[in-house]
């Protein structure tokens, strides 16, 4: 049997992505406000992946399939929006929706501060998978600015469109991380649930040897664990704790190594290199930044013989 082979397919223009939906052309090349009701056929196959060279803003209603991003499924429900930005790459396995679909080519912002701004908002870099959950008030707020975007463009063209419908963006994005702040505070279960895990990951990499043969834990190592994106971890992290994932390391990193000198005779090198790091050096400074006390002064507060 032939092995099916999976293709990778980049989008770089509105007008691509109008004909890859089986859509009339664009009214506006850098900007687009496309509704599920009107994709019919989508012009694609579950073997290829495609890459997507603009952002796209998602919410909707009803969808039958599924959206794949890397090796994970997710499947739609009611009231979600999602955030793509230029460079990712997804399969998709649509078979019908209902919602709106926002789609800004990244030159459609150039001379606004928004044009690097928008790169500092976390929600880009999430996975599908931590979508936001809407309550109908907020979906009807999102779509209301997508429908004024749609009739911004449509209208006349002045010389305060592109700035008018740049705010509209603006405010959309502000009122997404307001509704993302309040799913964090929402969610406690969810998030004390990831809280335990990440803890039970910390401590068996101090406790097993890890840090020692691999390093100290890096973010990125964290979160790959915990099926979030790295942007996620440390969004739930400062809501919940008040510190970011980086700062949850070191201070993890500290507790096991106040354990370590406290209850036993390990040299202070010793210590530093069963806890990852290369030089003892950085330990040492890192321990006397968190602490005020060095480890030596530490271990001798616990009037443990140093070795």
């Amino acid at each position: 049997m032939k092995k099916e082979v999976t293709t990778l397919k980049a989008i770089n223009s509105i007008s691509e992505l109008h004909r890859l939906l089986a859509l009339p052309k664009p009214e506006h090349p850098l900007i687009s406000v496309i509704s599920f009701d009107d994709i019919k056929d989508f012009k694609g196959n579950a073997s290829q992946r495609i890459k997507y060279n603009f952002y796209q803003i998602c919410i909707k209603k009803d969808v039958e399939g599924k959206l794949r991003y890397g090796q994970n499924y997710y499947d739609f429900d009611e009231g979600i929006i999602t955030f793509i930005s230029p460079g990712q790459i997804i399969s998709s396995e649509t078979v019908s929706a209902r919602g709106w679909l926002l789609i800004i080519h990244p030159d459609f912002l150039q001379g606004y501060p928004l044009a690097k701004a928008i790169k500092q908002y976390g929600f880009f870099s999430y996975e599908l998978s931590e979508a936001l959950f809407l309550s109908e008030k907020e979906e009807r707020e999102i779509e209301a600015i997508m429908k004024n975007i749609e009739q911004e463009y449509q209208s006349l063209t002045d010389a305060h469109t592109q700035d008018i419908i740049v705010s509209q963006i603006e405010l959309l994005l502000n009122y997404s991380n307001r509704f993302y702040n309040r799913q964090f505070i929402t969610r406690k279960k969810a998030n004390n649930d990831l809280l335990t895990r990440l803890e039970s990951i910390l401590s068996d990499y101090f406790n097993t040897g890890q840090a020692e043969e691999y390093g100290l834990p890096t973010v990125d190592y964290l979160a790959k664990k915990l099926h979030v994106s790295s942007h996620y971890l440390s969004d739930m992290l400062r809501t919940v704790t008040g510190e970011n994932t980086q700062q949850h390391i070191q201070n993890k990193l500290i507790e096991k190594a106040k354990e370590t000198l406290s209850t036993t005779s390990l040299s202070v090198s010793e210590i530093a290199y069963q806890l990852g790091f290369k030089y003892p050096q950085s330990f040492n400074k890192l321990f006397k930044n968190k602490t005020n006390l060095t480890p030596l002064e530490f271990r001798t507060s616990f009037n443990t013989p140093v070795h």
